[in-house]
């Protein structure tokens, strides 16, 4: 795969997103080997911008690991900095499928109760209330009754 080319201007923004990222691959004296590559394609795929950590003291050597990831994996060089090597990839969309039998998830609710007496605040409850569940008028979580069909409705189905 060619490495991704960006413009000066996605490159500083790159840098900038990842200004506050910590290391997630270290390599060490073995080197750039294909439990590391594997490792760093993982990473990029789960996050797809990431710090890579070498422990070389050989300048060349990490130059030459920071091309390597970049042209093999598909990804763009950003930013190569002391032992770090930053390397950005676009993220694949996450495809969900759409289930149409969900019933509705947990929501919370805040409910004021207000005080008999005059000049007092309002109490302010938050309640989480379950998708088989319904909030009365008082504020009193019921469980929600199924809905009722008729009998002539039943007998067609």
């Amino acid at each position: 795969m060619p490495q991704i080319q960006l413009t000066p201007a996605e490159r500083r923004e790159q840098r900038a997103n990842a200004h506050h990222l910590d290391p997630v691959v270290l390599i060490g004296s073995d080197g750039l080997t294909p439990a590391v590559q594997k490792e760093v394609d993982a990473a990029l795929n789960a996050h797809g911008l990431i710090k890579v950590r070498v422990f070389s003291d050989d300048r060349a050597n990490r130059e030459q690991i920071y091309q390597t990831l970049a042209t093999d994996l598909g990804a763009a060089p950003v930013q190569h900095i002391g032992k770090l090597l930053v390397l950005w990839r676009p993220q694949a969309e996450k495809q969900r499928p759409e289930d149409e039998d969900r019933m509705p998830g947990p929501r919370d609710v805040k409910v004021l109760k207000y005080s008999k007496r005059a000049g007092h605040k309002p109490e302010v409850k938050t309640l989480r209330v379950l998708g088989n569940q319904r909030l009365t008028a008082g504020g009193i979580v019921k469980r929600a009754k199924p809905k009722q069909t008729s009998v002539k409705k039943r007998q067609s189905d």
